[in-house]
Parts: C-alpha cells; structure tokens; sequence
C-alpha cells in the first residue's frame, strides 16, 4: 500500500485525527489511497529535518490508516487529511520510491506472556488510570471526554494505545510505545511515562507561577509609577522619582568613581530607589546623592604659571609684604618646572590689619584659582570640620567639603583664617581634625564623615592666618610654612593710604578724586596723630570718616575740595596721640621697655620708687607671675652688685620698693622685662637718670646674664614709632635683625648686651656706675669715636 511518512507525529491504532500535508510524494501517496480503497500506512520519520526520506530514515513499525477526507487548502499546494488508525503494521520492504512511497505492509500480531493476567491487567489500568487522571488534573485544557473514555475502557491495548495517542510526550516515546506489541508492557511504559511527565508539569507550573508573580509584581510597580508620574504632573511639582535616580546613576557612571566609591554610591541610589518618595529616608538618600555627586570630583582649574605678570598682580594689590610675594612667585616658579608638585600649606603670622586675608584673595587671582575663605575663629566642634555623619537629622558636610563645593573646583586657594583661634571642647578639637587637612601625604583621602568617600585635597593650596603662632598646637604648627607679617612703618602706611585705602574709601563714598584731594601732609598727620597701631584698619576708618565729612560739603554744592593737615581737627577733631618723643626726657626710676602683644609692637615705661620702710617690694600693673619673679630676679641682682652700683648695701631692709608699669587695665606678663626692671630699680637706688631715647628688651639671670627674646620684629618697629634712637637688645638676637626692616635700622641704633653692666653702661646718664669694661656694639648705622660710651669702652 501506498506509505506516507510522517514528521514529527505517530499515528495509533483507534486514533482519529487531522493534519496537514505539504510534500509532494506524500499528497501523491494520500491521493493514490483515495483512488483505491483509502488504505495506506503511516509511520514515522527517525529525523524531522529529513526532507526526502527513504526507507533508512523511517521506522519499520507504523499503523495503516483510513483516509476519511481530503480538503484542498486554499492559495497552497498542500491538503488538509483527516484519518483513522486502524492496525499496527510493519514496513517489511520499500517497493517504490516515485511519485510515492510504496511498500509491502504486514500486520504486527498481539504479543502476551505466561505472567499477563487478568488481575496483572486490571492492576495495571487502575495504575495507568490513577497516573492520568493526576496528569490530567496539571493539563488544564484537556478535553472531559477523554477522562470520560479512559475511564470507560476496558480493553488494555485500546487504553494503552488511547492515552499515549492524548499525552504530551516527545515522538520517540511515542513511538517506542506503539513498537510494543504487548498491552501490558505498554501500560508499565505508560506509567512510567506519564509519570515523569506529571513531574515536568508540576515544575513547569511552578516555574510558571513564580514567573507570574514576578511580572504581577512589576506590573503592578509599573502601574503604581504610572499613577505617581500622573499625580506628580497634576501637581505640578514635576518630582519623578525614578527619572531621579537613572539621573543620580548616569551621573556616578560619568565622573568615573573609583570601584569603592561606586559601589557605594550606586547602592545609595538602590536605596532610594526602594524607598518611597515621601518617605523622610527618601529626603536623606537623596540630599547625600545631590551633595556628593555637586562636588567638583574632575573639575580643576588652570594655574597661571606667568611669573611675570603674577608679580604685577601681586604689586598692585599690595605695598610691600615682600616675603609673602616672593614665596608665591617661588611656588609658582617650581609649579612650572614641576606641575605635579604638591603641599603648598603657607600661614601667615602677624598683627591685625596687615593684610594677610587681602593677600590670599591676590595670591588667587595672580595663581588663577578659585578663592574660598573659611574663618575658624571660635569654632570648637571637630564635626564643623570633618561633617557629621549622615544618620543624624540635619546632619552637613564639614566646613572644608562645604569649601570645595562653593568653590566650584578641585584646586582652589583655600584660605583658613584665625588658625590660632580654634576652641576645643568636649565635643572634640577641630585642631586635631585639621592635622589631616593640612598633611599633604595624608589629605589625598580625605574622608568627610557625611560624605563618606574620600576626597583628594592635595591638589587645594593652603593659606592659613594667625596673630600669635604660639597658640596654634604645635603638631599642627609643624604641618605648615610660618611667614611673619610684621607691622608697618609710617612710610608704609603713607604709601598704602595713598595708593589703596584713599582712592577705595572715595569710590566707596560716591565720589571722584577730581573732587576731593588729600594733601601729603595731611596723610602723614593722620597716621601720626590720629592712628596707633601695627596694621592699617584704624588708618582705614579715620579715611572713611573723612570722606564722610567730605561728602557733606559736597551734598552742599561744593565742587573740589582739597584737605590740608590744618583743617583735621576741625575735620577729624583733635588729635588723639601726641608726638612721644616730646616725652623722651630723661627720669629717675623711669625706663622704657618694649613689649610685644597679638597686636603688634608696643612700648611701655616702667617706673620704680624708692620709699623708707621695712623691705617691702610692691608689684602693680596686673603683672603676670613671670612677670613678678623678674622683679625679684631683678631685686636679688643688684643686692648681688649693690656695693660697685655705689647702692646702699642695706637698701633690702630700710627701703620700701614700689614697682609699677602704666596701663594697669591691661594684663601683662613674660621675662623680656627684666633688663628694664633692673635699670629702672638701679636708677631709682642709685639716683641716676635713666635716658629717654633708649629703649630695652631682654630677660635676666641672677648672675646679670641677658638671655634672648622673642618678637623682636615687632619691638623695634614700636621703639620706631615711639622715637627711640638706640635700642638695647641681647647678644643672641643679632641674627634676628636680619628680619627687621630696613627703615627701622636705618633710624635706630642697636646695642648688643650679654650682661646687664654693658645695658646700664648704655642707659644711664652717667657711664661710670659699673666698676667694668663694657662693648657697644652698633648697627646698621656708622659711630664714630667721639661717642662717649664707645670712646669709654675703646679706652
């Protein structure tokens, strides 16, 4: 009979069914039955990608079949078959190969053995029953009907053969079922079949239900985002939380973090991804992204490494502070021979009012960079510095990330002014904090503790301010470069008022320098009579006030005015500072010393009386305890030398000593005051007249040695502005005038002491009081040998 081989499908005995066929042998084969007896035998194809099989590429075991109906299928070449299985047959030989197969076909007999029994047979269908009904219970879209006639047959070839017709099993299983000829053993295969099958489906279903679930749940987000996009845009607030966080991740993945930092910051953004957005977490994770991800991580600005021009900059900005300048034109020098340099921590030491936050907004813009400022006077909290952590409500970045993000680049000039200010308490010291800022091997990973990530500040110049570099802790004092500002002289104040304070305050006021001019003199008398001080801002104000007063006349018609040093007072009222050295006479007991405060140099008298008593000695002043034992250093000194100081050798016990330094509102203390204790309690013992154009500093021993002193700078710039025209100095602070400027040596005369008979030589009125030779050693200014302590000290 004519045989169609089938792809992908096996045919049961008892089966109807339908399906299409496309081959052209194979609608030949259908149409051969159809002219005959509609007899013809089906068996399947070993492999499904054969296309033109042969009698090697079919199984040899397959069923004859009645062709029921053949339908053409409209706009094709294929037909629509239905059939009907009839008997299991076998393919003994392939007979023809064109236009059809043809073969001879033998029926398979029934095979059984001795253990088939009836009770084997029923056991069987109960089992293969039971199976299918669970397999049918997973199978939703199964037809009832086939429950219906399993369960209604009661023949085990037909059953077999029925169920493996309705299950959803491969073809080779199938076919291996349809090869056995024995019912029983294909009910056993049966079982185990469907078996396994149930299995697969019950996975099946629960992979199914997981999955379903999964794309409930993400429906339902989506949904639920959907409605919250609307509700957002009804509003009007235009908030969308999940455009937000891709933002927040693309901006992460473009700055290019390192791995760690990433990391946490994508997690971060996880966070608040799970989170709802009013939820007060939501606000926290998001205010974190917003700040990490506004610091300038890349961005960095370009130094101008032009020397020359830098140093016009520098030049225009500010009169003098040469040291200053010179340092930052030395920084720029090696940046430009060396661009990968780093650690540039400079502090700046000196007086109020010297300039030294104007000069670091000048260094910024000669050097090209951003310019921030940071004033930590007062502060006393360590997390001011470094942040707090971000698990508090409210918490911030510190001051210094703070910093960096105003300034909009990674290299900025920071300035930290009032270094020598901080507090500590309780709550930490913000010096120790800053130990890591200003390290430049440690701030590269600078970790903020509300940013968490560290921030790379060595690329940041440091520029730090103090008035007494004594009160800055010294580990963080060893971290940076110390420029002493030093005070200004009076040709320096002219020369500043002239150029910067004059022109500035006559803008300010809303006039032109055609309208109103200052004469020379006038300048000079206001720094001398109405200003005293180290730095300019006094200076500053008596020019505003003037201004102001000119501003007057002008609001009143006038068109030009021009101010003379003889219309001050009427201007500025009467002069606040008389000329000291109109008070340069020569006193018994009364001696100048030189002091140095935060505030720059000054000059202060001490005065000694001698009274008849009991051997009392009284300190007043608010003298400091260093201060006091000084005096009794002083007083044991020249009961030591009482006899060759031609002094009452008994002075101890008759006399009453009363030792007092003026300004007594002011608290004064430190040992550079022995040298001046000491000649005004010899001149007061002795009756001899202390000079007043001479001025002191130095500490005591009690053996009369004089030690060094510090700020000596300062000092001499006091002794200056007081008139002073020889200053007595210790030995061991010769080097030291290197640092003083040059307008003060060339007006002062210095003498160096090593003990106190060369400082009473050189004070006294009358040089013979000491019974040795004494050296005068002078500065910065030629002698000649008329002078008569040198000439003494030669002879």
């Amino acid at each position: 009979m004519p045989i169609v081989a089938l792809r992908g499908l096996v045919v049961f005995p008892g089966a109807q069914m339908h399906f299409d066929v496309g081959r052209s042998k194979s609608i030949a084969a259908f149409k051969a039955a159809m002219s005959s007896n509609q007899q013809l035998f089906l068996v399947a194809q070993k492999s499904v990608m054969t296309d033109d099989p042969g009698e090697d590429d079919i199984f040899r075991i397959g069923v004859t079949a009645t062709v029921r109906q053949i339908l053409k299928m409209p706009g094709d070449d294929g037909i629509r078959v239905v059939i009907e299985g009839k008997k299991r047959a076998k393919l003994e030989s392939l007979t023809r190969n064109k236009p059809y197969l043809q073969g001879e076909i033998s029926y398979c007999p029934v095979l059984f053995s001795r253990n088939d029994t009836k009770l084997r047979q029923e056991a069987l269908m109960r089992q293969v029953r039971d199976r299918f009904n669970d397999y049918a219970n997973l199978v939703p879209d199964l037809p009832p009907d086939v429950m219906l006639t399993v369960f209604a047959e009661k023949e085990a070839g037909r059953l077999s053969d029925y169920i493996a017709g309705n299950i959803l099993i491969n073809f080779e299983d199938k076919q291996a079922v349809l090869e056995e000829l024995n019912p029983y053993k294909r009910l056993q295969m049966l079982c185990v079949l469907i078996e396994r099958e149930s299995k697969i489906l019950q996975l099946e279903d629960s992979i199914s239900e997981k999955v379903q679930t999964q794309i409930d749940k993400n429906q339902r987000e989506y949904y639920l985002r959907e409605q919250m996009k609307v509700i957002s845009t009804e509003l009007g607030d235009g908030v969308n939380a999940e455009e937000e966080v891709e933002n927040f991740r693309r901006k992460i993945k473009e700055l290019a973090f390192d791995e760690a930092a990433e990391k946490k910051l994508l997690s971060e953004c996880d966070r608040l991804d799970r989170m709802s957005p009013q939820s007060p977490e939501s606000a926290v994770s998001r205010t974190y992204l917003e700040t990490c991800l506004s610091l300038p991580w890349k961005t960095e600005t370009k130094d101008k490494l032009d020397i020359k021009a830098a140093r016009k900059v520098l030049d225009k900005d500010h009169y003098g502070m040469e040291k200053v300048k010179d340092r930052i034109i030395e920084t720029l020098a090696v940046r430009k021979l060396s661009p990968d340099i780093k650690g540039q921590i400079l502090c700046l030491v000196g007086p109020p009012g010297v300039g030294k936050t104007s000069i670091a907004r000048s260094i910024a813009t000669a050097m090209g960079r951003n310019y921030v400022r940071l004033s930590l006077g007062g502060v006393h909290d360590e997390a001011e510095i470094r942040g707090h952590r971000k698990t508090y409500i409210g918490s911030m970045p510190g001051r210094i990330i703070n910093a960096i993000q105003q300034a909009g680049s990674n290299n900025p000039l920071m300035l930290l002014d009032e270094v020598d200010k901080l507090g500590n308490d309780y709550k930490g010291d913000p010096s120790s904090a800053l130990l890591e800022v200003l390290d430049s091997e440690q701030n590269n990973t600078f970790r903020d503790h509300y940013i968490e990530i560290p921030f790379d500040l060595s690329r940041v110049f440091f520029i730090t301010t103090a008035n007494d570099a004594s009160m800055i802790p010294r580990p963080l004092l060893d971290r940076m470069e110390i420029i002493e500002l030093g005070s200004y002289t009076h040709e320096e104040k002219f020369n500043i008022a002239k150029r910067h304070l004059i022109p500035k305050q006559i803008e300010r006021h809303g006039m032109s320098t055609k309208m109103i001019k200052i004469r020379d003199g006038a300048v000079r008398a206001i720094i001398d009579g109405y200003t005293r001080e180290a730095g300019c801002r006094s200076l500053e104000r008596e020019i505003a006030k003037l201004c102001r007063k000119c501003a007057v006349e002008v609001a009143n018609g006038a068109e030009k005015l021009t101010v003379t040093e003889n219309m001050l007072e009427d201007l500025l009222g009467p002069k606040k500072f008389k000329d000291e050295s109109l008070s340069l006479k020569s006193e018994v007991g009364v001696t100048n010393g030189l002091a140095w405060t935060a505030v720059g140099g000054d000059m202060l008298k001490v005065e000694v009386l001698v009274l008849d008593g009991t051997g009392k000695l009284e300190l007043t002043g608010s003298l400091g305890d260093v201060m006091k034992e000084s005096a009794k250093a002083a007083v044991s000194f020249i009961r030591s030398r009482a006899e060759k100081l031609s002094i009452d050798t008994e002075f101890y016990k008759n006399k009453d000593i009363h030792i007092h330094v003026p300004d007594g509102a002011v608290p004064k203390d430190g040992p550079s005051a022995g040298v001046t204790i000491t000649t005004s309690l010899v001149s007061a013992l002795s009756g001899i007249p202390v000079k007043g154009s001479v001025a002191m500093t130095g500490e005591i021993t009690l053996t009369g040695r004089v030690l060094p002193i510090g700020g000596l700078r300062e000092k001499t710039m006091a002794a200056y502005r007081s008139g002073i025209s020889t200053v007595i100095i210790p030995k061991d602070n010769e080097p030291d005038l290197a640092e003083v400027d040059d307008k003060v040596k060339a007006n002062v005369r210095f003498v160096f002491a090593e003990n106190l008979d060369t400082v009473l030589s050189e004070a006294m009125e009358m040089p013979n009081i000491s019974t040795e030779k004494t050296q005068v050693i002078p500065a910065e200014c030629k002698q000649t040998s008329h002078h008569p302590i040198l000439a003494r000290g030669e002879n």
